[in-house]
């Protein structure tokens, strides 16, 4: 059933802001026998596209108000975090932090107006980007690991290189204004972004323009991502509200309400029938989407709760918070 597997407690010298979750293929010796099946640990065992076995270790990666990024390893029986390592290359707090879908590259945004290129596994600093003031708050990976997304306070939101450091293309919202929340859509087709005047709009990367703008809510949206298909989009706000919208046709299909406050941070799960919220309320909820129902409210942060992120198998979600704590629950996929 729900629980909390880990509160790993002062993991930041202050509060924590950012968290996401990092899975890196570990390719163990001798992995060629497809029948076995002891390793159901840190580590998912599944086959890799060239059908042999692969092995999986999971981390997590966390931005504070105290200007580090932080690496986690998640202990293959999910009971604790072993800090990893410690990034220092900004100077001012980190606001948001990503981590690339093969694992091996995480990036960073701060207060101090820089975007930071990090390898997960060495903390080598690759590229750092700085870009005007107050012009840069969440950053999100392409799915094709190429790229890094970002938004500014006139509502532009650019595709920077990976590799170079440089902006490859900018998409021009036209009148936009700051950009809060960002995400790319797992097949790759469109940006969603979501500014401060509660505006969401949709871009179509290829075309590099604006498909669709949305005003469902009232305030400041604080958060979004798309489901795993692509075919949907979950938006938070500082209004209280959630709404799912058809990325398509661009209806709200639901609305969604049980926090006391502000809903900060969402995160759909890898399998898409469910999503975690977290809120300034201190609670973090699971809800399905199906029903459009929160399933589970989970109460043991001391603050407001920055951020919340799905682990890959859907398992687990983690939280952090004001409280300076991170924490990890237990989130069985099939209980209803």
């Amino acid at each position: 059933m729900y629980s909390l597997l880990h509160k790993e407690e002062a993991a930041h010298e202050e509060s924590i802001w950012s968290c996401a979750w990092g899975r890196i293929k570990v390719r163990p010796e001798g992995a060629e026998d497809e029948n076995d099946d002891n390793s159901r640990d840190s580590t998912a065992s599944k086959k890799d596209a060239s059908g042999s076995q692969a092995e999986y270790r999971d981390f997590i990666v966390t931005g504070g108000v105290d200007d580090t990024v932080k690496i986690w390893d998640v202990l293959p029986d999910r009971s604790k975090f072993k800090l990893r390592n410690t990034f220092t290359g900004h100077s001012l707090g980190v606001v948001s932090v990503d981590v690339s879908t093969s694992g091996e590259v995480i990036a960073s945004s701060s207060l101090d107006s820089s975007l930071c290129i990090w390898k997960a596994e060495t903390g080598q600093l690759m590229n750092q980007i700085s870009v005007g003031p107050v012009d840069l708050w969440t950053v999100a990976f392409s799915p094709c690991d190429k790229y890094i997304i970002s938004g500014s306070h006139e509502g532009k939101i650019s595709l920077y290189s990976v590799e170079t450091g440089k902006a490859e293309q900018v998409l021009d919202p036209q009148n936009g204004k700051f950009t809060l929340s960002i995400a790319y859509s797992p097949d790759g087709k469109y940006i969603a972004s979501g500014a401060i005047d509660g505006i969401i709009n949709i871009f179509d990367v290829a075309a590099g323009k604006v498909a669709q703008t949305l005003e469902g809510h009232a305030m400041s949206v604080r958060s979004l991502c798309f489901s795993p298909d692509s075919q949907m989009l979950l938006t938070a706000s500082d209004d209280g509200h959630m709404k799912l919208y058809d990325v398509a046709h661009s209806d709200v299909v639901g609305t969604l309400s049980g926090h006391a406050s502000w809903v900060l941070s969402v995160s759909f799960s890898g399998d898409g029938k469910n999503f975690a919220s977290s809120s300034s309320d201190k609670t973090v909820k699971i809800w399905n989407v199906a029903e459009r129902q929160c399933l589970h409210t989970f109460t043991e942060h001391a603050d407001q709760v920055w951020g919340v992120r799905y682990s890959p198998d859907s398992a687990n979600v983690i939280s952090v918070s004001e409280d300076k704590c991170i924490n990890m629950y237990d989130c069985p996929p099939n209980v209803v």
